[in-house]
C-alpha cells in the first residue's frame, strides 16, 4: 500500500518576535510544543532590503499605524547574527528544525554558513534574478513561494533556478495569496494543483487566511508543505501578529494535518481491518421469511434478506430461487443449500 509522503509543517514565526530575542525563543518553544517540523524566521538587513522611500504595505500600516516607513519598521525587526546562533541552539534543544528566509544576498550567505539544509524563496523575491541565482548556487532543496505571481513568472523563476544549478526534483512550489489576512474568495486553492501539473514539481501552500480550514484542505489536495504564521498573542504590536495563529490554534492545525494525512491513506479501495469486523454485522444473508418445509421450492414468497451477513449473500438471490429446500427452515433461519 502506497502511503502519502509526510507533510512538512513550517511554523512561520517570521518577524513576530518584534526584534526581541527572548520573544523569539518563546516562539520556538510554542512551535515545538505544537508539533511543527520547522520554525521559520526572517533574516535580513534593512539597509539591503528596502530604500528609505519604501512605504509600508496597507496591512502593515493598519497593524502598526502609519507612523514611519517600511525601512524604519524593518530596522526594528532585524535579528543579529548572535540572535541567530542562539535560536539555532534553542531549536536543537527543543527538537525542532531551525529555518529562516533570507531577503538579501548577504543574508543568504550567512544562512548557508549556518548549515541550513534548504532555502526558501519568498514571494517578493520570485522576480529577483541575482537572488535566485545565489540560492541555486548552494545546491540545496528550494521552497519557492508564489504569492502575487503569474504562471509565466513562476516558470521564469524555476528556469532561473535550474539554469544556475537547482534541480527541479528538489523544488517545492507553494501556492500563496499575498494579503494579510487573505480573503477566502481570493485563495483559489485549486491553482496549487495547476502549478504542479504545469511544472512537474512538488507543491505546497503558504497560508495567510484566518483559521486552519484552508491548510487542511490544501493537504487533502496534495500539499507536501504547509507554512502558516503564528504568534504568542494576536494583540501584540507588529505587522503580522493580527493575521497569525496563536499557539493552541497552531497545535490544532498540526493535529488536523496529521489526521488528514492518515485519512488520505492509499488510493486502493479495499476492505479495511476495522471494516472486516463490522461487515457481518452490517450486511445481510438470505433467510426464511416464514417456516419452510423440507422439499418446498425457494421463492420470493418464502425468502427475505436480513442481518447478520454470516450466511448466503443476497447477491446470490437468483441462484437460490427455485432450489428445493434440503430440510425444514424456521422463520429467520439462514438458508443453506
Amino acid at each position: 500500500m502506497t502511503q502519502a509522503k509526510r507533510v512538512l509543517v513550517i511554523a512561520e514565526a517570521g518577524v513576530n518576535h518584534n526584534g526581541d530575542r527572548g520573544l523569539a525563543l518563546r516562539l520556538i518553544d510554542a512551535a515545538a510544543k505544537a508539533g511543527a517540523d520547522l520554525v521559520k524566521f526572517q533574516t535580513f538587513k534593512a539597509d539591503n532590503l528596502a530604500t528609505a522611500y519604501a512605504r509600508k504595505a496597507d496591512y502593515q500600516a493598519c497593524n502598526e499605524g502609519d507612523a514611519g516607513n517600511q525601512f524604519e519598521m524593518l530596522q526594528r525587526l532585524e535579528l543579529s547574527e548572535s540572535d541567530h546562533t542562539a535560536l539555532v541552539a534553542h531549536c536543537k534543544d527543543r527538537g525542532i528544525g531551525f529555518f529562516s528566509t533570507g531577503f538579501d544576498l548577504s543574508s543568504l550567505d550567512f544562512l548557508n554558513s549556518l548549515g541550513l539544509d534548504r532555502f526558501k524563496v519568498p514571494s517578493g523575491e520570485l522576480t529577483n534574478l541575482p537572488y535566485l541565482r545565489r540560492i541555486a548556487s548552494f545546491g540545496k532543496p528550494v521552497i519557492l513561494s508564489t504569492g502575487m505571481a503569474t504562471l509565466g513568472e513562476i516558470e521564469a523563476a524555476i528556469e532561473a533556478l535550474e539554469n544556475s544549478g537547482s534541480r527541479r526534483e528538489q523544488m517545492t512550489v507553494l501556492h500563496c495569496t499575498t494579503e494579510y489576512p487573505a480573503p477566502f474568495d481570493e485563495v483559489n486553492l485549486n491553482a496549487m494543483q495547476t502549478i504542479g501539473n504545469a511544472f512537474g514539481v512538488a507543491v505546497g501552500y503558504s497560508d495567510h487566511t484566518e483559521g486552519i480550514a484552508v491548510p487542511l484542505a490544501a493537504v487533502a489536495l496534495g500539499a507536501t508543505v504547509i507554512e502558516k504564521h503564528f504568534t504568542l498573542d494576536r494583540s501584540l504590536p507588529g505587522p503580522d501578529h493580527a493575521a497569525s495563529l496563536e499557539p493552541g490554534e497552531l497545535a490544532a492545525m498540526v493535529r488536523g494535518i496529521r489526521r488528514v494525512e492518515a485519512a488520505l491513506g492509499s488510493a486502493q479501495k479495499r476492505t479495511t481491518p476495522s471494516e472486516a469486523r463490522n461487515r457481518p454485522v452490517a450486511r445481510k444473508s438470505i433467510v426464511a421469511a416464514r417456516a419452510i418445509a423440507k422439499g418446498e421450492r425457494f421463492g420470493d414468497d418464502n425468502l427475505t434478506a436480513k442481518r447478520p451477513g454470516t450466511g448466503i449473500s443476497p447477491m446470490r438471490w437468483d441462484e437460490v430461487l427455485g432450489r428445493v429446500a434440503p430440510r425444514a427452515f424456521a422463520r429467520d433461519e439462514q438458508i443453506e443449500l
